[in-house]
């Protein structure tokens, strides 16, 4: 299970891609056994689950699929559930949401019969999408995978708007100048600013939306310098700790309660790229940091950040 992966470049993309997923009403719900609000997503098959049910999908084992949204997995995986048969709601035990989704997703028994594959040395029939082949050899071969079956879930805590406002004194890689853009990286997420042609003082003032695990790790900022014919070169880079502002927002709670406030802080010191202290804030009911930083491995250039908390539930 995972965040959703792919083209982030545009933050109304990355936005609208997560919070229309968590807004729709089929998301809403344990996708397996309806239970209201469910807390755990699987980029691997595409659905929102309970932790309940999420414990008998870790068993699984790891596997890819391109299947998006409670709505489209079951329209798929449960098109032909037999009259009489009954899903497992809320209360189920662990037994019957077990025999459950294993029936649903590795057995694949309420596939149509001419998606199903009877083992793995079966050919595909050449009216079967290729798009169904990955999905049900997936299921197939994840029992015999040798991958952690913890590998894939991750839970989401929340997202990241980050708005790169401007790049000061920034390296020259072209004759005079350069044609700069910045790329940030969280997990298995990249957004990416525009190109702004000829400028070692780029202003771009772009908002870029990244999903949050619960299991983070820094975030990683890069500058290039974009080539049409050759690769692009690097012009720095630079890691923001995103703890200070994500612990910060935890303790003190819903910020839309409380007034403006300092609540953290992350310090400048030898072993991060700060310019200066960075304060954690809340302004009108939003957690707040702004962040510049001294790009790293490159002769010059710093780059001026806004971050913006965002809990999963808003």
């Amino acid at each position: 299970m995972s965040h959703f992966p792919g083209d982030l470049r545009r933050p109304e993309s990355a936005k609208s891609r997560l919070k229309d997923l968590l807004l729709q009403i089929d998301n809403q719900l344990c996708a397996d056994c309806g239970a209201p609000d469910p807390k755990w997503a699987s980029a691997n098959i595409g659905v929102f689950i309970c932790l309940k049910c999420s414990g008998v999908h870790r068993s699984l084992g790891t596997h890819v699929s391109k299947v998006g949204g409670n709505g489209s997995a079951n329209a798929i995986y449960e098109a032909f559930i037999p009259d009489g048969y009954t899903k497992p709601g809320p209360s189920a035990n662990h037994e019957e949401r077990s025999n459950f989704i294993r029936s649903k997703y590795e057995l694949q028994e309420f596939l149509k019969p001419s998606l199903r594959i009877v083992s793995n040395n079966s050919s595909k029939s050449s009216e079967e999408p290729s798009y169904f082949q990955e999905i049900t050899d997936s299921f197939r071969s994840s029992s015999s995978s040798k991958k952690s079956p913890q590998e894939g879930m991750i839970e989401f805590m929340g997202l990241l708007k980050v708005k790169v406002i401007e790049g000061t004194n920034l390296a020259v890689r072209d004759v005079k100048t350069s044609d700069p853009f910045v790329t940030l990286t969280l997990g298995q997420q990249t957004a990416k600013t525009t190109v702004i042609k000829s400028n070692l003082n780029p202003v771009w003032n772009e908002e870029l939306m990244l999903s949050v695990p619960l299991e983070y790790g820094p975030l990683k900022l890069q500058v290039f310098d974009h080539d049409i014919i050759l690769s692009n070169d690097l012009m720095g880079e630079a890691e923001i700790d995103l703890q200070p502002m994500i612990t910060s927002a935890i303790a003190f709670g819903d910020a839309e309660m409380l007034e403006n406030m300092q609540i953290g802080k992350w310090l400048k010191s030898d072993d991060n790229a700060l310019v200066n202290d960075s304060a954690v804030v809340i302004v009108d009911g939003k957690v707040k940091q702004e962040v510049s930083l001294k790009l790293q491995n490159v002769e010059s250039g710093e780059v001026h950040l806004e971050l913006e908390w965002i809990p999963i539930d808003q």
